[in-house]
């Protein structure tokens, strides 16, 4: 559907982590910031395959402290 948006729960529901993870991910600058409506954050369908990336390297060992870094550099 375009314009589809998900809620912070459903992004959190498909990639099957906690939203307070989510949330964390994007105060560490890892995930974009979303938009907002009604105070509610908004994230875009794609925003499940960074979260994706994120959950992948960190079963490869790579801590979200250096993942950051990575990001940064």
């Amino acid at each position: 559907m375009a314009g589809e948006r998900l809620t912070i729960g459903e992004l959190a529901r498909r990639t099957g982590v906690a939203t307070s993870a989510v949330r964390y991910w994007e105060q560490l600058g890892l995930l974009p910031a979303p938009s907002r409506a009604s105070g509610q954050r908004r994230y875009p369908p794609s925003a499940a395959y960074p979260a994706g990336v994120i959950l992948l390297l960190r079963a490869a060992g790579f801590t979200l402290r250096y993942l950051r870094e990575l990001l940064a550099s």
